[in-house]
């Protein structure tokens, strides 16, 4: 007596479901990466109405304790132009972004705008939107 069951077991892997996991992850990730800032110290930025983010080839960061930084690295003040002028060396149109906390005296802030201006860089002060 052959007793066979009426019900066949189907073998076969419906992927919807793993693709909707997949693409919930990649938006999620998608939307975390343009919240995080590789160069990013503890600066707050003045505010501005309009931002023009360009890619540049050096930051320059002045906490608010006025301490130099130089793509994260800290500087003194005196040797920031030659740190400057190392890292561009060889750039096709270099600049400078200039991220200084608002509460730095403007002197601090015009010694890297003369710096740039010497060397003739573009330069970029950075802003936080309202």
């Amino acid at each position: 007596m052959a007793i066979r069951s009426r019900h066949k077991v189907t073998t076969n892997f419906n992927m919807s479901s793993m693709t909707d996991i997949v693409f919930l992850l990649l938006i999620f990730f998608i939307i975390a990466s343009t919240l995080i800032s590789p160069n990013s110290l503890d600066v707050e930025l003045p505010k501005a109405s309009h931002m023009s983010p360009r890619p540049q080839t050096v930051s320059i960061s002045i906490t608010k304790d006025l301490i130099y930084h130089v793509n994260e690295n800290e500087v003194g003040k005196q040797d920031i132009e030659t740190q400057v002028l190392a890292l561009i060396e060889g750039e096709e149109n270099p600049g400078i972004i200039l991220k200084a906390d608002k509460s730095v005296p403007i002197e601090h802030v015009v010694v890297i705008m003369d710096i740039a201006n010497r060397n003739k860089l573009k330069l970029v002060l950075a802003t936080a939107s309202k």
